[in-house]
Protein backbone atom coordinates (compact mmCIF):
# COMPACT_ATOMS: atom_id res chain seq x y z
CA UNK A 1 0.00 0.00 0.00
CA UNK A 2 2.91 2.20 -0.06
CA UNK A 3 3.63 5.06 -2.26
CA UNK A 4 7.15 4.44 -3.02
CA UNK A 5 8.79 1.14 -3.80
CA UNK A 6 12.06 2.66 -4.83
CA UNK A 7 15.21 2.48 -2.81
CA UNK A 8 15.86 5.58 -0.78
CA UNK A 9 18.89 7.82 -0.84
CA UNK A 10 21.83 7.63 1.51
CA UNK A 11 21.31 5.65 4.70
CA UNK A 12 23.68 5.86 7.61
CA UNK A 13 23.70 3.20 10.31
CA UNK A 14 25.86 5.07 12.77
CA UNK A 15 25.35 7.21 15.82
CA UNK A 16 27.23 10.33 14.78
CA UNK A 17 25.30 12.96 12.90
CA UNK A 18 25.86 16.60 12.15
CA UNK A 19 24.95 18.86 15.04
CA UNK A 20 21.46 20.24 14.84
CA UNK A 21 19.65 23.06 16.54
CA UNK A 22 16.17 22.92 18.06
CA UNK A 23 13.30 24.07 15.91
CA UNK A 24 12.32 27.65 16.41
CA UNK A 25 9.19 28.53 14.52
CA UNK A 26 7.91 32.03 14.07
CA UNK A 27 4.43 32.39 12.68
CA UNK A 28 4.76 34.20 9.36
CA UNK A 29 3.48 37.68 8.92
CA UNK A 30 0.77 36.25 6.68
CA UNK A 31 -0.63 34.11 9.46
CA UNK A 32 -3.60 35.52 11.30
CA UNK A 33 -4.97 35.06 14.76
CA UNK A 34 -7.10 32.03 15.53
CA UNK A 35 -10.15 34.28 15.57
CA UNK A 36 -9.44 35.48 12.02
CA UNK A 37 -7.32 32.69 10.57
CA UNK A 38 -5.79 31.97 7.23
CA UNK A 39 -4.95 28.46 6.11
CA UNK A 40 -3.37 28.17 2.68
CA UNK A 41 -0.33 25.85 2.46
CA UNK A 42 1.88 26.53 -0.54
CA UNK A 43 4.66 24.37 -1.93
CA UNK A 44 8.18 25.68 -2.33
CA UNK A 45 9.84 26.09 1.07
CA UNK A 46 11.75 22.92 1.95
CA UNK A 47 12.83 22.28 5.52
CA UNK A 48 15.05 19.52 6.86
CA UNK A 49 14.43 17.83 10.21
CA UNK A 50 16.17 15.29 12.39
CA UNK A 51 13.41 13.25 14.00
CA UNK A 52 14.58 11.14 16.96
CA UNK A 53 12.72 8.25 18.57
CA UNK A 54 14.03 6.64 21.75
CA UNK A 55 12.51 3.58 23.42
CA UNK A 56 13.42 2.47 26.97
CA UNK A 57 11.98 -0.80 28.27
CA UNK A 58 11.97 -2.47 31.67
CA UNK A 59 14.52 -5.26 32.20
CA UNK A 60 13.60 -8.10 29.88
CA UNK A 61 12.26 -11.35 31.35
CA UNK A 62 12.08 -13.03 27.95
CA UNK A 63 13.29 -12.36 24.44
CA UNK A 64 11.81 -9.01 23.39
CA UNK A 65 11.49 -7.36 19.98
CA UNK A 66 10.95 -3.70 19.13
CA UNK A 67 9.95 -2.19 15.79
CA UNK A 68 10.25 1.52 15.01
CA UNK A 69 8.70 2.98 11.83
CA UNK A 70 11.04 5.01 9.62
CA UNK A 71 10.15 7.50 6.88
CA UNK A 72 9.77 5.58 3.62
CA UNK A 73 7.72 7.99 1.51
CA UNK A 74 9.93 9.54 -1.18
CA UNK A 75 8.08 11.93 -3.44
CA UNK A 76 7.78 15.53 -4.56
CA UNK A 77 6.93 16.71 -1.05
CA UNK A 78 9.22 14.51 1.08
CA UNK A 79 12.79 13.24 0.80
CA UNK A 80 14.16 10.80 3.41
CA UNK A 81 17.93 11.30 3.64
CA UNK A 82 19.42 8.91 6.20
CA UNK A 83 18.91 7.06 9.48
CA UNK A 84 21.30 6.73 12.41
CA UNK A 85 20.71 4.40 15.35
CA UNK A 86 22.21 3.02 18.53
CA UNK A 87 21.01 0.24 20.84
CA UNK A 88 22.20 -2.39 23.31
CA UNK A 89 20.18 -4.95 21.36
CA UNK A 90 20.65 -6.48 17.93
CA UNK A 91 19.33 -3.87 15.51
CA UNK A 92 18.81 -3.94 11.75
CA UNK A 93 17.13 -1.79 9.12
CA UNK A 94 14.34 -3.57 7.24
CA UNK A 95 12.50 -2.58 4.09
CA UNK A 96 9.33 -4.19 2.79
CA UNK A 97 9.53 -3.91 -0.97
CA UNK A 98 5.89 -4.82 -1.51
CA UNK A 99 4.31 -2.08 0.58
CA UNK A 100 7.28 0.25 0.95
CA UNK A 101 7.43 0.08 4.74
CA UNK A 102 10.77 0.81 6.39
CA UNK A 103 11.51 0.09 10.03
CA UNK A 104 14.26 -0.48 12.56
CA UNK A 105 13.85 -3.92 14.15
CA UNK A 106 15.65 -4.64 17.43
CA UNK A 107 15.98 -7.90 19.36
CA UNK A 108 16.80 -8.04 23.08
CA UNK A 109 17.76 -11.24 24.83
CA UNK A 110 16.29 -12.33 28.17
CA UNK A 111 17.93 -10.57 31.11
CA UNK A 112 18.89 -7.22 29.55
CA UNK A 113 18.66 -4.75 32.42
CA UNK A 114 18.15 -1.46 30.58
CA UNK A 115 17.14 -2.23 27.01
CA UNK A 116 17.03 0.82 24.78
CA UNK A 117 17.08 1.88 21.16
CA UNK A 118 17.39 5.32 19.66
CA UNK A 119 17.08 6.21 15.98
CA UNK A 120 17.34 9.57 14.25
CA UNK A 121 15.93 10.01 10.76
CA UNK A 122 16.86 13.02 8.66
CA UNK A 123 14.13 14.05 6.24
CA UNK A 124 13.26 17.07 4.11
CA UNK A 125 9.64 18.16 3.70
CA UNK A 126 7.62 20.89 2.04
CA UNK A 127 4.00 21.94 2.04
CA UNK A 128 1.78 20.52 -0.61
CA UNK A 129 -0.84 22.00 -2.87
CA UNK A 130 -3.01 20.63 -5.61
CA UNK A 131 -1.10 19.76 -8.79
CA UNK A 132 -2.18 21.59 -11.92
CA UNK A 133 -1.20 18.79 -14.26
CA UNK A 134 -1.77 15.07 -14.06
CA UNK A 135 1.13 13.04 -12.71
CA UNK A 136 1.22 9.60 -14.29
CA UNK A 137 1.21 6.61 -11.94
CA UNK A 138 2.08 2.95 -12.32
CA UNK A 139 -1.16 1.00 -12.94
CA UNK A 140 -0.05 -1.57 -10.34
CA UNK A 141 0.14 1.19 -7.73
CA UNK A 142 -3.36 2.35 -8.60
CA UNK A 143 -4.69 -1.20 -8.37
CA UNK A 144 -3.03 -1.46 -4.95
CA UNK A 145 -4.90 1.70 -3.91
CA UNK A 146 -8.23 0.13 -4.89
CA UNK A 147 -7.93 -3.13 -2.99
CA UNK A 148 -9.80 -4.22 0.12
CA UNK A 149 -7.85 -4.75 3.35
CA UNK A 150 -8.80 -6.27 6.68
CA UNK A 151 -9.99 -2.95 8.08
CA UNK A 152 -11.11 -1.50 4.74
CA UNK A 153 -13.59 -3.99 3.26
CA UNK A 154 -15.20 -2.64 0.12
CA UNK A 155 -18.45 -4.61 0.03
CA UNK A 156 -21.60 -4.61 2.18
CA UNK A 157 -22.25 -1.48 4.16
CA UNK A 158 -19.06 0.20 2.96
CA UNK A 159 -20.09 -0.14 -0.68
CA UNK A 160 -23.65 0.91 0.09
CA UNK A 161 -22.46 4.01 1.96
CA UNK A 162 -20.06 4.94 -0.84
CA UNK A 163 -22.87 4.73 -3.40
CA UNK A 164 -25.13 6.83 -1.19
CA UNK A 165 -22.45 9.47 -0.58
CA UNK A 166 -21.62 9.75 -4.30
CA UNK A 167 -25.17 9.57 -5.64
CA UNK A 168 -25.37 11.79 -8.70
CA UNK A 169 -21.60 12.43 -8.82
CA UNK A 170 -19.96 11.92 -12.20
CA UNK A 171 -16.23 11.43 -12.51
CA UNK A 172 -13.48 10.87 -9.95
CA UNK A 173 -13.22 14.49 -8.78
CA UNK A 174 -16.94 14.78 -8.12
CA UNK A 175 -16.91 11.49 -6.22
CA UNK A 176 -13.86 12.47 -4.12
CA UNK A 177 -15.44 15.82 -3.25
CA UNK A 178 -18.75 14.18 -2.35
CA UNK A 179 -17.04 11.67 -0.07
CA UNK A 180 -14.90 14.37 1.57
CA UNK A 181 -18.01 16.42 2.33
CA UNK A 182 -19.91 13.34 3.53
CA UNK A 183 -17.13 12.40 5.96
CA UNK A 184 -16.81 15.97 7.30
CA UNK A 185 -20.58 16.15 7.77
CA UNK A 186 -21.07 12.73 9.39
CA UNK A 187 -17.87 11.78 11.25
CA UNK A 188 -16.53 13.59 14.29
CA UNK A 189 -13.42 13.79 16.40
CA UNK A 190 -13.69 11.76 19.61
CA UNK A 191 -10.88 12.83 22.00
CA UNK A 192 -11.34 9.81 24.30
CA UNK A 193 -10.25 7.32 21.62
CA UNK A 194 -6.79 5.87 22.33
CA UNK A 195 -3.94 6.90 20.09
CA UNK A 196 -5.06 7.62 16.54
CA UNK A 197 -7.84 5.02 16.56
CA UNK A 198 -8.08 1.62 14.87
CA UNK A 199 -9.49 2.40 11.42
CA UNK A 200 -12.17 -0.31 11.52
CA UNK A 201 -14.59 1.35 9.12
CA UNK A 202 -17.03 -1.54 8.81
CA UNK A 203 -17.69 -1.51 12.55
CA UNK A 204 -17.98 2.28 12.53
CA UNK A 205 -20.63 2.17 9.82
CA UNK A 206 -22.53 -0.80 11.25
CA UNK A 207 -22.76 0.74 14.72
CA UNK A 208 -23.40 4.26 13.44
CA UNK A 209 -20.60 5.49 15.71
CA UNK A 210 -18.49 7.57 13.35
CA UNK A 211 -16.58 9.23 16.17
CA UNK A 212 -12.84 8.60 16.19
CA UNK A 213 -9.47 10.04 15.45
CA UNK A 214 -7.36 10.43 12.33
CA UNK A 215 -6.79 6.71 11.60
CA UNK A 216 -10.55 6.21 11.84
CA UNK A 217 -11.84 9.25 9.98
CA UNK A 218 -9.30 9.28 7.16
CA UNK A 219 -9.64 5.50 6.79
CA UNK A 220 -13.36 6.08 6.31
CA UNK A 221 -12.58 8.55 3.53
CA UNK A 222 -10.09 6.15 1.90
CA UNK A 223 -12.38 3.12 2.16
CA UNK A 224 -15.37 4.96 0.69
CA UNK A 225 -13.23 6.28 -2.18
CA UNK A 226 -12.00 2.79 -2.97
CA UNK A 227 -15.50 1.37 -2.79
CA UNK A 228 -16.57 4.08 -5.27
CA UNK A 229 -13.77 3.09 -7.65
CA UNK A 230 -11.43 6.01 -6.91
CA UNK A 231 -7.84 5.04 -5.88
CA UNK A 232 -7.00 6.34 -2.39
CA UNK A 233 -4.63 5.57 0.46
CA UNK A 234 -3.89 6.47 4.05
CA UNK A 235 -0.54 8.11 4.73
CA UNK A 236 0.75 7.41 8.24
CA UNK A 237 3.15 9.85 9.88
CA UNK A 238 3.85 12.35 12.62
CA UNK A 239 3.67 16.12 13.09
CA UNK A 240 7.15 17.60 13.54
CA UNK A 241 6.55 21.34 14.03
CA UNK A 242 3.86 23.90 14.86
CA UNK A 243 1.50 25.14 12.19
CA UNK A 244 2.45 28.40 10.50
CA UNK A 245 -1.19 29.43 10.40
CA UNK A 246 -1.98 29.79 14.09
CA UNK A 247 -3.94 26.54 14.55
CA UNK A 248 -2.75 24.73 17.68
CA UNK A 249 -4.39 21.45 16.64
CA UNK A 250 -2.62 21.38 13.27
CA UNK A 251 0.90 21.31 14.68
CA UNK A 252 3.02 19.97 17.49
CA UNK A 253 5.78 21.10 19.81
CA UNK A 254 9.00 19.85 18.24
CA UNK A 255 10.50 19.16 21.67
CA UNK A 256 7.93 16.46 22.42
CA UNK A 257 6.27 14.61 19.57
CA UNK A 258 5.14 11.66 21.65
CA UNK A 259 1.46 11.45 20.80
CA UNK A 260 1.87 13.63 17.68
CA UNK A 261 1.28 10.75 15.26
CA UNK A 262 -1.14 11.71 12.52
CA UNK A 263 -2.64 9.88 9.56
CA UNK A 264 -3.45 11.80 6.40
CA UNK A 265 -4.99 10.64 3.12
CA UNK A 266 -4.47 10.88 -0.62
CA UNK A 267 -6.76 10.29 -3.57
CA UNK A 268 -5.65 9.80 -7.18
CA UNK A 269 -7.47 12.14 -9.56
CA UNK A 270 -7.04 11.68 -13.29
CA UNK A 271 -6.56 15.41 -13.89
CA UNK A 272 -4.17 16.03 -11.01
CA UNK A 273 -2.50 12.81 -9.86
CA UNK A 274 -2.15 12.09 -6.15
CA UNK A 275 -4.02 14.77 -4.25
CA UNK A 276 -3.75 15.60 -0.54
CA UNK A 277 -6.79 15.18 1.72
CA UNK A 278 -7.36 15.41 5.47
CA UNK A 279 -11.00 15.42 6.61
CA UNK A 280 -9.82 14.15 10.01
CA UNK A 281 -8.01 17.40 10.73
CA UNK A 282 -11.12 19.37 9.81
CA UNK A 283 -12.93 17.34 12.47
CA UNK A 284 -10.09 17.92 14.94
CA UNK A 285 -10.20 21.69 14.56
CA UNK A 286 -13.99 21.66 14.88
CA UNK A 287 -13.85 19.68 18.12
CA UNK A 288 -10.66 20.82 19.84
CA UNK A 289 -9.31 24.12 18.54
CA UNK A 290 -11.64 26.00 20.90
CA UNK A 291 -13.16 24.89 24.22
CA UNK A 292 -16.57 24.69 22.55
CA UNK A 293 -17.30 22.13 19.84
CA UNK A 294 -17.87 24.06 16.60
CA UNK A 295 -20.23 22.11 14.35
CA UNK A 296 -20.63 24.57 11.48
CA UNK A 297 -18.06 24.26 8.68
CA UNK A 298 -18.95 27.81 7.61
CA UNK A 299 -17.65 29.15 10.95
CA UNK A 300 -14.75 31.60 10.32
CA UNK A 301 -12.36 29.36 12.24
CA UNK A 302 -13.32 26.21 10.34
CA UNK A 303 -13.98 27.40 6.80
CA UNK A 304 -10.31 27.97 5.82
CA UNK A 305 -9.30 24.51 7.07
CA UNK A 306 -12.31 22.83 5.48
CA UNK A 307 -11.40 24.40 2.13
CA UNK A 308 -7.63 24.03 2.45
CA UNK A 309 -7.43 20.39 3.48
CA UNK A 310 -9.18 19.36 0.29
CA UNK A 311 -6.14 19.34 -1.99
CA UNK A 312 -3.37 20.63 0.27
CA UNK A 313 -1.56 20.06 3.54
CA UNK A 314 1.15 21.78 5.51
CA UNK A 315 4.75 20.54 5.47
CA UNK A 316 5.11 20.44 9.27
CA UNK A 317 4.56 16.66 9.12
CA UNK A 318 6.66 13.63 8.21
CA UNK A 319 5.22 10.56 6.47
CA UNK A 320 6.26 7.03 7.44
CA UNK A 321 4.35 4.84 4.98
CA UNK A 322 0.99 4.06 3.37
CA UNK A 323 0.79 0.40 4.38
CA UNK A 324 -2.13 -1.63 5.71
CA UNK A 325 -2.05 -5.18 7.09
CA UNK A 326 1.59 -4.92 8.19
CA UNK A 327 3.17 -8.16 9.38
CA UNK A 328 6.18 -7.25 11.53
CA UNK A 329 9.18 -9.51 10.80
CA UNK A 330 9.82 -11.91 13.67
CA UNK A 331 6.52 -11.14 15.42
CA UNK A 332 4.26 -13.92 16.65
CA UNK A 333 1.31 -11.54 16.60
CA UNK A 334 -1.17 -10.91 13.83
CA UNK A 335 -0.59 -8.33 11.14
CA UNK A 336 -1.18 -4.75 12.29
CA UNK A 337 -3.77 -2.57 10.65
CA UNK A 338 -1.00 0.00 10.14
CA UNK A 339 2.47 0.90 11.48
CA UNK A 340 2.64 4.43 12.87
CA UNK A 341 3.72 3.84 16.50
CA UNK A 342 6.74 2.13 18.03
CA UNK A 343 5.75 -1.48 18.73
CA UNK A 344 7.20 -4.12 21.10
CA UNK A 345 6.50 -7.77 21.86
CA UNK A 346 7.78 -10.27 24.44
CA UNK A 347 6.83 -13.85 25.35
CA UNK A 348 3.51 -12.63 26.79
CA UNK A 349 2.51 -10.75 23.63
CA UNK A 350 2.32 -7.11 22.62
CA UNK A 351 3.43 -4.39 25.03
CA UNK A 352 0.86 -1.62 25.21
CA UNK A 353 2.31 1.26 23.20
CA UNK A 354 -0.08 3.60 25.03
CA UNK A 355 1.11 2.58 28.53
CA UNK A 356 4.11 4.70 29.63
CA UNK A 357 4.65 2.51 32.71
CA UNK A 358 5.81 -0.46 30.63
CA UNK A 359 6.60 1.04 27.25
CA UNK A 360 8.46 4.34 27.49
CA UNK A 361 9.27 6.15 24.28
CA UNK A 362 10.05 9.74 23.39
CA UNK A 363 10.01 11.42 19.98
CA UNK A 364 11.43 14.86 19.19
CA UNK A 365 12.44 16.85 16.12
CA UNK A 366 15.15 19.35 15.31
CA UNK A 367 15.09 21.57 12.28
CA UNK A 368 18.52 21.71 10.69
CA UNK A 369 17.76 23.93 7.70
CA UNK A 370 15.01 26.17 6.42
Amino acid sequence: MDLHRRSLVRRVASVGMAAAFPVTWAVSARAQTADSPRFAPRAGDWRTFDVTTRVDLPATTSATRVWLPLPAVQTGWQLPINDAFTSNGKARLIADGEQGVRMLAVEFADGVQQPFVEVTSRVSTQSRERAHHRQAEDPATLRHALRATRLLPLDGIVRATALKATHGARGDEAKARAIYEWVVANAWREPEVKGCGEGDIKTMLETGNLGGKCADINALFVGLCRAAGVPARDVYGIRVAPSAFGYKQLGSSSASLTGAQHCRAEVYLQAHGWTAMDPADVAKVMRQEKPEWIKDVAHPLIAPVHAGLYGAWEGNWMAYNTAHDVKLPGSRGKALGFLMYPMAEDADGWLDQYDPATFIYRISARQISA
